[in-house]
C-alpha cells in the first residue's frame, strides 16, 4: 500500500471518526493538519483536493476520499473482518441509523460554518453556545432512546462499529460545549468503554493536536 495521507483538523468530529477507523484497522498514515480557524480549508491547493473545503480528506490506494462516513464505509469494506459493519443486512441498517443520527442530524447543524452564519444573522456572539447546547442535547436525547433498543457492550453488539466511531467524537463535542450528558446513561457508558480502547485513545483530539 502506498503512503496513506489524512488531511484533518484535530478538533473536527468528522476527522476524529476517521482517525479511530484507521487506528482500528491498523492502517498507518501521515497526518496533514488543515487549520480551520485559519481558513486553510479554503486555500486553492486544498480545494483542488476537496472541492467542498471540508475535513477530513483521505488519500489511500491512489484515491482521494472525502466525507467521513463514506471514508469509513470504504475502510470497512476494505477490511470486512474488522467488524466496523455487521455482516447481516438488517444489522447494517441499524448501525447506519445510529451513525447517521449523529453524523447527519446533529453534526451538520452544529458545524463551524453553520454557527458562524447564525451569528452573522442575529448579530450576537453568545447565540453560538445556545445553538450548540440546544441541538447537541436534543440530538443526544433522541440517540439515547434509539440505543435503548439495542443490547451489547457498544452501540450495536459487543464490538465497536461505525456507530461508536460517530458517538465518541459527538460526546467529546458535547462536553466541550458544556452539555450535561449525565442523563444519557447508555451513551456515557458506551463512551467510557470506548475510552479504554487503544484505537480510540490514540485518535483523541488531545493526541492529534499539532
Amino acid at each position: 500500500m502506498s503512503e496513506v495521507i489524512l488531511y484533518d483538523y484535530w478538533r473536527s468530529s468528522a476527522s476524529y471518526r476517521v482517525r479511530i477507523a484507521l487506528n482500528m484497522l491498523e492502517i498507518g498514515y501521515k497526518a496533514v493538519p488543515i487549520n480551520l480557524l485559519e481558513g486553510k480549508q479554503r486555500s486553492p491547493d486544498y480545494l483542488a483536493l476537496n472541492p467542498q473545503g471540508f475535513v477530513p480528506t483521505l488519500v489511500i490506494d491512489g484515491r482521494v476520499l472525502t466525507q467521513s462516513l463514506a471514508i469509513i464505509e470504504y475502510l470497512a469494506e476494505l477490511r470486512p473482518e474488522c467488524g466496523l459493519m455487521p455482516p447481516n443486512i438488517a444489522d447494517r441498517q441499524q448501525v447506519r441509523a445510529l451513525a447517521y443520527a449523529i453524523a447527519m442530524d446533529i453534526h451538520p447543524i452544529c458545524n463551524m460554518h453553520v454557527t458562524a452564519h447564525v451569528m452573522t444573522i442575529v448579530g450576537k456572539a453568545e447565540v453560538r453556545e445556545e445553538w450548540m447546547t440546544h441541538f447537541i442535547a436534543d440530538g443526544l436525547g433522541k440517540l439515547e432512546a434509539m440505543l435503548s433498543e439495542s443490547d451489547g457492550e457498544f452501540s450495536f453488539g459487543d464490538q465497536p462499529t461505525i456507530a461508536d466511531l460517530c458517538l465518541v467524537p459527538q460526546v467529546y463535542n458535547a462536553r466541550r460545549w458544556g452539555v450535561d450528558v449525565t442523563g444519557f446513561e447508555r451513551i456515557v457508558d458506551i463512551d467510557g468503554r470506548c475510552a479504554t480502547l487503544p484505537a480510540f485513545q490514540a485518535a483523541h483530539p488531545d493526541r492529534a493536536k499539532p
